[in-house]
């Protein structure tokens, strides 16, 4: 014979497992995913450095995110892993303003120097710093060009990845198809069923 603590402690298992199971329901419904824009997801990651689109969920209307991602910021707040991405993207993009920056620098005192003295001069030890600046200055851009859109990417895969609906899918492979309850012995008791596929 059960003693009652042993009833309740098993009518308190059957009520948290229904509830869990309405819970996940609920939690698959809400979240707001998000998705780049067609050309932005076919943009290699050597891509151009312009602005990503992306949809919420439910809307047709694409968004732009902003240069530094400024406008994607508020979707991913509460994310600390989508938002380190996003604060990376950020940094990168500021590395590839300051590449331009020097690029155009160099090319600036390089064409400053052709035009210094009467006679143009094309190839004097300033000029060649100026080339070797922009030389390396090229090479980084390659680098930050290439981190930049890597980074932005991961920020929306890790956002879609820590929605609410995205564990209750992973939760909801290992609840059971079927619940009920069944009188077996003259005693109620919780019944589970589970379907392999």
């Amino acid at each position: 014979m059960l003693s009652t603590t042993t009833h309740t402690s098993r009518f308190l298992t059957a009520l948290f497992l229904l509830l869990a199971l309405s819970v996940s329901g609920v939690w698959a419904q809400s979240g707001t995913p998000l998705q780049l824009s067609p050309e932005d997801q076919d943009r290699e990651y050597n891509g151009p450095q312009k602005n990503f689109f992306f949809q919420v969920e439910g809307e047709k209307e694409y968004r732009d995110a902003g240069f530094f991602g400024q406008r994607l910021r508020p979707y991913l707040a509460g994310n600390a892993q989508a938002e380190e991405y996003l604060n990376n993207y950020r940094r990168q993009k500021w590395l590839y303003l300051g590449e331009r920056a020097v690029l155009l620098g160099a090319i600036g005192v390089y064409g400053q120097q052709v035009l210094a003295k009467d006679e143009q001069q094309y190839f004097n030890d300033t000029q060649k710093g100026a080339i070797g600046v922009a030389a390396v200055s090229l090479l980084a851009n390659i680098l930050i060009n290439r981190n930049t859109n890597w980074h932005f990417r991961r920020a929306l895969e890790a956002h879609n990845a820590n929605l609410p609906s995205a564990h209750a899918q992973s939760w909801q492979q290992v609840l059971p198809t079927n619940v009920g309850v069944a009188a077996l012995g003259g005693r109620p008791q919780l019944v589970l069923r589970w379907s392999l596929q």
